[in-house]
């Protein structure tokens, strides 16, 4: 049980530290706000992987894989990537004052991580893999007991990656001139649309 407690930390880590959509707006949030939006988009984001993480490790990922699901997730996902880079890009260009967040900054982030990660279907790949790879690990059809094993260390990493990258963004904003982030605005915006276009592209 502790080499997949073990298997699942490291998993866990490249996962919630691999550069994609949440990780960019992680840093546009944190840049223009501070830790605690920077964190509640990371923490929303567990939602989605832990809808995902129960769906690749129960074996309902072929089902998710149909044409008639997954077209239109794969649609929402990168018109609402493509919105996010639209936004960063703007903010590049003009960066909003750190202090005019609205009341409802926190929640909105909760909800736009979330967002990112349930509307993801590149997700649906990882936990089919992840899924195998515990079967490889065990060497065998996982049990029940195994299988909450590998779920609980891979949430504990992701939980602990929040906090990380929160952190992280925020030294980073404390310490970076007007030059600075717009420069990482931009390049959050370029990765967004980016990644709106792939998605696209796998249509």
């Amino acid at each position: 049980m502790l080499t997949i407690f073990f298997y699942a930390l490291v998993f866990g880590f490249v996962f919630c530290l691999s550069p994609g959509a949440v990780l960019a707006e992680t840093l546009r949030r944190g840049l223009l706000h501070g830790f605690t939006p920077a964190l509640l988009v990371q923490i929303g984001s567990l939602v989605g992987d832990a809808t995902w993480a129960v769906i690749g490790l129960t074996g309902m990922a072929l089902l998710i894989q149909h044409e008639a699901v997954r077209v239109p997730l794969t649609a929402v996902c990168a018109l609402y990537l493509a919105w996010l880079g639209l936004r960063s890009l703007q903010d590049a260009w003009q960066l909003p004052r750190p202090d005019s967040a609205p009341p409802s900054t926190g929640r909105n982030a909760l909800m736009v991580g979330a967002a990112i990660s349930l509307a993801n279907p590149k997700n649906i790949v990882y936990w089919g893999a992840l899924g195998s790879a515990l079967s490889g690990i065990v060497g065998a059809t996982p049990s029940h007991g195994q299988t909450l094993v590998f779920f609980a260390g891979f949430m504990l990493a992701s939980i602990l990656s929040c906090f990380l990258i929160a952190g992280l963004v925020n030294v980073l904003r404390k310490n970076a001139s007007a030059t600075w982030q717009r420069v990482s605005h931009g390049a959050c915006g370029l990765v967004l649309i980016y990644l709106a276009l792939l998605a696209a592209y796998s249509l």
